[in-house]
C-alpha cells in the first residue's frame, strides 16, 4: 500500500518535536511515506489529484486539525483510500470521535491497521459540493466560525471561538430559516447537521450519530434568544445536551435548508445558504 503523509505546520499542536517523533516512529515501523507539507486547501487539493491518479488503494495519513482532514477528504476520490489521523489540530474532534488520545496512540493504531468504513456528509450550496466528516453548522454556529480571527485561532485555540461567540452575542441576529426533511419542517435559528456525536472538542451533542453508519442527525435550536443559547451551552458542557428541551432533533438522509444564513463545515466557513445536505456511505476506510 502506497503511503502519503500530509502535515500542516500551521496546526494548533504542531511542533518540530512532534513532527520528528512521527517521522522516526513511521520509519521504525517500515513506513516511508511521500510527504506533503500543506497550509491551504488549494495545496491539499493539488496533492490529492496526484494521489487520485496513482494506481492502487493508498494509505493517506493526515497530521493536522479537523480543517486539514476535511480538505483531504474533499480532494480524494471516493471508495479508494484508507485514512489515518494524527491529532495536530486545535480541537481534534475527529480524533476524539475515533477514540484517539494522543499522537503516540494514533501511531500505534496506524501500526495495528484496523479499519472501519467511513461515511461522510455532503453539502451542496452556491453551485458547489463539499464533504464533511463531523458536522455542518448553519445560522449562529456558522457565523461564529466565519468571524474567528485566524491568528487568534493559532494562539488562543478554542478561546478564539469564544471571542467570536461574544462578538456575535453583541450583534445579535434574530432571523430564522427552515429545515425540511421528507417527514418534517422546522423553523430554526441554528442547526447542527451531525455525522458524528461530538461537537467543539469532546462535548457529546448527538449520541446517536456515527462516522461509521449512513444517515445524519440535525440538532436544531428554534428560539432566537441569548438565554436559550446560554442554557443549551451549559447543558452541553455538563454532558446533558440530549435532555435539553430547546434542542429539537431530526434524523434523515437528506435535509433541505432555506435562507441565506452562514454555514460552516468541520470548523471552516464555506458560504451561505440555501443548501441541500445528504450523506455518502462507504466513502473510504479509516484507521481506528
Amino acid at each position: 500500500m502506497k503511503t502519503y503523509l500530509f502535515v500542516n505546520p500551521a496546526s494548533g499542536h504542531y511542533s518540530a518535536k512532534n513532527w520528528q517523533f512521527v517521522l522516526e516512529n513511521l520509519h521504525e515501523s517500515g513506513t516511508s511515506p511521500v510527504i506533503f507539507q500543506v497550509r491551504t486547501p488549494t495545496e491539499i487539493s493539488a496533492y490529492c489529484r496526484t494521489i487520485n491518479k496513482a494506481q492502487g488503494a493508498p494509505l493517506v495519513i493526515v497530521a493536522g486539525g479537523d480543517g486539514t482532514i476535511n480538505a483531504v477528504t474533499n480532494g480524494l476520490k471516493p471508495g479508494t483510500a484508507t485514512l489515518a489521523v494524527l491529532p495536530f489540530g486545535t480541537s481534534n474532534v475527529l480524533a476524539a470521535e475515533i477514540g484517539i488520545t494522543s499522537i503516540d496512540n494514533a501511531l500505534e493504531r496506524i501500526k495495528g491497521k484496523k479499519t472501519q468504513s467511513l461515511s461522510v456528509g455532503v453539502i451542496e450550496l452556491e453551485g458547489h459540493c463539499h464533504r464533511f466528516l463531523l458536522m455542518a453548522g448553519i445560522g449562529l454556529d456558522g457565523a461564529v466560525v466565519r468571524d474567528v480571527w485566524p491568528f487568534g485561532k493559532r494562539f488562543l485555540r478554542q478561546g478564539a471561538y469564544v471571542l467570536s461567540a461574544l462578538k456575535n452575542a453583541m450583534a445579535w441576529d434574530t432571523t430564522l430559516f427552515n429545515i425540511d426533511t421528507s417527514e418534517r419542517n422546522i423553523t430554526c435559528h441554528t442547526a447542527i447537521i451531525c455525522n458524528a456525536s461530538r461537537y467543539g472538542g469532546n462535548f457529546v451533542l448527538s449520541p446517536d450519530s456515527s462516522l461509521f453508519s449512513s444517515g445524519l442527525s440535525a440538532v436544531c435550536i428554534t428560539e432566537n434568544t441569548r438565554r436559550t443559547y446560554l442554557n443549551s451551552a451549559l447543558d452541553l458542557f455538563r454532558g446533558m445536551a440530549e435532555a435539553n428541551r430547546d434542542m429539537i432533533r431530526l434524523h434523515s438522509s437528506v435535509f433541505e435548508v432555506s435562507g441565506n444564513h452562514p454555514i460552516q463545515i468541520d470548523g471552516d466557513f464555506i458560504g451561505y445558504g440555501p443548501a441541500r445536505i445528504s450523506t455518502c456511505a462507504d466513502f473510504a476506510r479509516i484507521i481506528v
